[in-house]
């Protein structure tokens, strides 16, 4: 009975790991986009939230 529990506490803690792991590493600034594409983004972004009206 000792050996299952242990055994699901390793795969548990396997599992914890691999999820942290594919969280957290990766680029430090996300990914690279073309400029292109940054372009597009900032226009829908200034779509959904246009400047506030004096």
């Amino acid at each position: 009975m000792g050996l299952i529990l242990l055994e699901a506490l390793g795969a548990g803690l396997v599992f914890i790991l691999i999820v942290w792991w594919t969280m957290f590493s990766g680029r430090k600034k996300g990914e690279l986009h073309d400029e292109d594409e940054a372009a597009d983004d900032d226009n829908r972004s200034a779509e959904k939230n246009p400047p506030p009206k004096p």
